[in-house]
């Protein structure tokens, strides 16, 4: 397969964007070689500047969960730019996507509307703070949560130690008031809790977590969050930036039944376009300017293009919902399918899946945490990558993140995705 405009594409960009791209991982460093640059998308298919048809499973990392230039997403924005693409004022669609959201969610009754999933987290986190009136919040290693200061921390050697940050720019004073502690570790959990009494506000985490590779939570893991958090007041922010709309209408909470006091959303939401949005339960949502002392605004939060391409998105999860059992089905074949290839060839690996996220470990031991997917072999990830890239297939670029599957996806692109990982197979270790 030819990269050759592509290849000139990203030289040209790396003189004029530092690392010739806008978010790092697009870089391909995890893999090697050089970054794809598409040109266009529709349904199930990337069409790259060499002329090149790619099957697609990171689909814009998750919103395109019926697929690349959805037609109602798309009609939506265009009728909305033709009255113009921003206005600094309310407008009424900015109420229509809030009231959809709020009655597809469980456990929330009002919604604030923000430009990125590291606006809503940032935000949540300080409205968890204001709510609570303490600084101290515990997140996972592995959980990203977006690029926000008090989210880029790596853990200190014990419950009782601080973080300490893991990119420059980010100081000492904002690491000691984040804690890390053991994803699908309860008892990890509850000791950096003991070790910081009356002193912690939150507790934010992806209910499934997607930046380690799809990690699921292990059973009671969620539940018992919620108990900790009950017992010792405080907030829990399920980061639902991912899972929310994608693994069902009403997201993780309402696939594993557990309340969260906080919620995040992201990419669905937006339906391609920049949009994040937080949301709780209404005592805690009034303690937001201007109603209440917590200060978070946006220039462009709630914009008319955006709002457009979201409402539009949300209304057709909400009224065709059996798109999930088919989005999951399609994802279940697609795991049996590439478990039988690998085994095939006496592959070492692990898949994990959950709903229309999955992604292939390579490890022979379950992958539950940050550790346990680290130590997988990233090497034959490396080969495995560029084989299926070599064969019109594109994952992530990277051990690290999570699959997204899109409706769009026929059998016929599933088949040809499994014979493609039987033919790779024959080349790894």
């Amino acid at each position: 397969m030819k990269y050759q405009r592509s290849s000139a594409l990203f030289a040209a960009a790396q003189k004029v964007i530092p690392g010739g791209v806008n978010s790092p991982v697009r870089a391909f460093k995890a893999v090697g070689g050089t970054p794809v640059f598409v040109e266009n998308a529709k349904g199930a298919y990337l069409y790259d500047a060499d002329g090149n048809k790619l099957i697609d499973y990171i689909n814009s990392w998750g919103p395109m969960i019926l697929g690349h230039a959805h037609e109602p997403v798309v009609n939506a924005v265009i009728e909305k730019a033709k009255k113009g693409p921003s206005f600094g004022m309310p407008t009424e669609i900015e109420t229509e996507i809030a009231a959809l959201a709020v009655a597809m969610v469980p456990n929330i009754d009002k919604i604030r509307f923000v430009n990125s999933g590291t606006e809503a987290c940032m935000s949540a986190v300080r409205l968890a703070r204001g709510f609570t009136g303490k600084e101290k919040i515990i997140k996972f290693a592995g959980c990203y949560h977006g690029h926000s200061d008090s989210f880029l921390i790596q853990a200190g050697s014990g419950a009782v130690t601080f973080g300490a940050p893991n990119s420059p720019g980010v100081t000492q004073g904002t690491a000691k008031d984040t804690l890390l502690a053991t994803y699908n570790d309860l008892d990890n959990v509850e000791e950096v809790i003991s070790a910081n009494k009356n002193e912690i506000a939150c507790i934010i985490l992806e209910p499934v977590a997607g930046n380690m590779g799809c990690i699921p939570p292990a059973k009671g893991f969620l539940e018992g969050l919620r108990n900790l958090c009950d017992s010792n007041n405080i907030i829990l922010i399920f980061d639902e930036v991912m899972t929310g709309f994608r693994l069902a209408v009403g997201g993780a909470q309402e696939l594993y039944g557990v309340r969260a006091d906080i919620v995040t959303f992201g990419k669905v939401i937006g339906g391609g376009l920049p949009v994040g949005a937080f949301a709780a339960r209404e005592e805690i949502m009034n303690h937001l300017a201007p109603i209440g002392p917590v200060y978070q605004a946006g220039t462009l939060s709630g914009n008319p293009l955006a709002m457009a391409a979201g409402l539009a998105m949300l209304k057709e999860l909400n009224e065709k919902r059996d798109v999930y059992d088919s989005i999951n089905k399609k994802t279940e074949y697609l795991h049996k399918g590439m478990e039988a290839a690998l085994n095939s060839e006496g592959i070492k690996f692990t898949i994990n899946r959950v709903g229309s996220m999955i992604s292939v470990h390579f490890s022979d031991k379950p992958v539950i945490d940050f550790k346990s997917a680290a130590a997988a072999n990233n090497e034959n990830f490396k080969k495995f990558f560029h084989g299926l890239l070599n064969e019109g297939i594109y994952i992530a670029p990277s051990a690290f993140e999570t699959w997204f599957i899109c409706d769009a996806l026929s059998y016929e692109d599933l088949d040809a995705t499994i014979a493609a990982c039987g033919k790779v197979a024959k080349t790894l270790n």
